[in-house]
């Protein structure tokens, strides 16, 4: 049954999502490396702010994916602006590289989850070539995983970037503070919280990466989105110099944020 039907027989927005999920096109059984990379590239898409009169026209903030129904876009959600400059007509939305240009196509934002950092975009039109979501529940350390975004950004063009990575430890979001006074609020809420398991990687990654979909080698499914400041705030200061290490949420938490209801739309 395909995602409009679920929507006329009543299943909302969110089961029409989840349900898609099983028949989202995934790199064939027995595909080489290359050829996994070939079949996630055309659903990883840049996120950013258009405005007309503005001076480069579109802003590059993060790296996101394409899943579901080919209309949901996952980010990280710091990469989300707070305010968009309504009167002068400033639109968020993706950024899709076609060859040395580049196409915006506007999105509204649908749900946040900013104690994992993750953001839910919804695109109106044609649906996009969606990646598969992992069901998460057997990665395991020592897992042969892989990254596909933009490091720089625009800076180069908007060419997507795939780097290899092992999953090197399951660690808590929390990094304990080694001394009472240097808990500030933030670290406060999140020890009164119990502590949410992220990924941690041994593959390099820089701020362009946040929101890029960490797959597994061999099918492409999708079993993190890559972060790189919310994290790195919490576990160690390393956005600017890159420490080879990387963390991602794990996509149980994209799962949940997909069944949340979206949010309203509202009007500048």
């Amino acid at each position: 049954m395909t995602s409009s039907l679920l929507l006329r027989a009543g299943f909302g927005l969110a089961g029409a999502l989840l349900a898609a999920l099983a028949w989202a096109p995934g790199a064939a059984a027995g595909a080489t490396f290359g050829q996994v990379i070939a079949a996630v590239k055309p659903s990883v898409v840049g996120i950013g702010t258009y405005q007309p009169t503005r001076s480069p026209a579109i802003v590059f903030v993060a790296t996101g994916f394409v899943t579901g129904d080919g209309l949901s876009v996952i980010t990280n959600a710091h990469g989300i602006p707070e305010t968009l400059d309504s009167e002068r007509n400033e639109t968020l939305g993706i950024v899709i590289a076609k060859g040395d240009k580049v196409d915006f196509r506007p999105a509204r934002l649908a749900g946040l989850d900013r104690l994992h950092d993750l953001a839910h975009l919804r695109l109106a039109g044609a649906p996009m070539p969606a990646l598969r979501l992992g069901d998460g529940g057997a990665v395991e350390e020592g897992q042969a995983l892989a990254f596909t975004g933009f490091p720089l950004g625009m800076v180069l063009g908007l060419h997507p970037v795939t780097h290899r990575a092992m999953l090197s430890a399951i660690t808590p979001l929390v990094m304990p503070s080694v001394s009472a006074r240097k808990l500030d609020a933030r670290a406060i809420a999140q020890l009164a919280r119990a502590p949410s398991p992220i990924y941690q990687l041994d593959g390099t990654a820089y701020p362009g990466n946040s929101g890029s979909p960490v797959y597994d080698p061999d099918s492409g499914q999708v079993l993190a989105v890559l972060n790189m400041v919310f994290v790195k705030g919490l576990k160690e200061n390393a956005i600017t110099n890159p420490s080879g290490i990387s963390y991602a949420i794990p996509v149980i938490h994209v799962r949940a944020l997909l069944q949340q209801q979206t949010m309203p739309q509202t009007t500048p």
